[in-house]
């Protein structure tokens, strides 16, 4: 699944490209991805609009256009997005394409259907915050994420630490690559409790998350097979990877042999010396 860095870059490569266009208009193929896809709402407040911005909310991408209304988009598992020229041969999964003012289209394409399209109305992008987003924690890079915001919210509680930092109520878009990629730079095993970790090393933490989800993005997101950027490049972050899907390979800092566990479903990679 795409995580936050992922959906970073294609932002960052659609900014280059969709503000000051023109949405003309659009071809559905019927199929629903997550959910319906809404043709109506996207027939009154998309064609005719012109794109003024894009930006990002914890995993969706915001497409900001000048009537007011917010078009707003979530890759779910497999999906993607692309700039193709306007007669260029689609291919069998791209449900939904956006025919632009410059013979271009996006195109949304997705093998699994989990994905989503969400338009807000001008006067319901208002109020995001508190509809789409209302269960959605801060972002990483967002000022109130700090040491003694998760200290706080972990008082008292024995949750692993692995699953607390991946809970987009507590922090938006941490998956589980970077989850475990921040864990092992802050020296915390994933399945420490949550209300033994100390105030210093949640500090760490918070530092950490920035730095692995600064770095990813700065990388272009990870090489995942499902994933492209707007510009057509495959991300490249993996190489970069220091424990996650490293089970068995030695430690990069100690030599240790790197484990994997399950946490929640997801499987989890520390090293036991450097990870307490």
């Amino acid at each position: 699944m795409p995580e936050l860095p992922e959906v970073e870059v294609v932002k960052r490569g659609l900014l280059n490209h969709l503000p000051g266009r023109t949405i003309t208009d659009f071809r559905s193929d019927g199929k629903s991805l997550r959910k319906p896809v809404p043709e109506k709402r996207m027939r009154n407040y998309l064609v005719g609009a012109k794109i003024t911005d894009v930006s990002r909310r914890a995993k969706y991408l915001l497409i900001e256009l000048d009537n007011e209304a917010i078009m707003i988009l979530h890759l779910g598992m497999t999906g993607t997005l692309g700039l193709f020229e306007k007669n260029s041969q689609t291919l069998t999964h791209d449900h939904v394409c956006f025919c632009l003012d410059n013979n271009y289209e996006m195109r949304f394409n997705d093998v699994r259907r989990f994905g989503s399209i969400i338009i807000a109305s001008p006067k319901e992008t208002k109020d995001l915050e508190n509809t789409v987003f209302k269960t959605t924690g801060p972002e990483p890079f967002d000022q109130i994420f700090s040491g003694k915001y998760l200290k706080e919210l972990a008082r008292d509680r024995t949750q692993p630490v692995k699953s607390f930092i991946m809970d987009s109520r507590v922090v938006a878009g941490i998956g589980n690559i970077y989850a475990n990629e921040s864990l092992f730079g802050a020296g915390i095993r994933p399945s420490k409790k949550i209300g033994a970790i100390s105030l210093k090393k949640y500090n760490i933490l918070v530092d950490e998350i920035r730095r692995v989800l600064q770095r990813a993005i700065e990388c272009g997101g990870s090489t995942i097979s499902d994933f492209l950027s707007a510009s057509g490049e495959s991300g490249y972050f993996q190489v970069h990877f220091n424990v996650y899907g490293k089970n068995g390979a030695p430690c990069p800092r100690c030599s240790a042999t790197i484990k994997q566990v399950k946490l929640g479903g997801r499987a989890s990679f520390f090293c036991p010396k450097c990870q307490r």
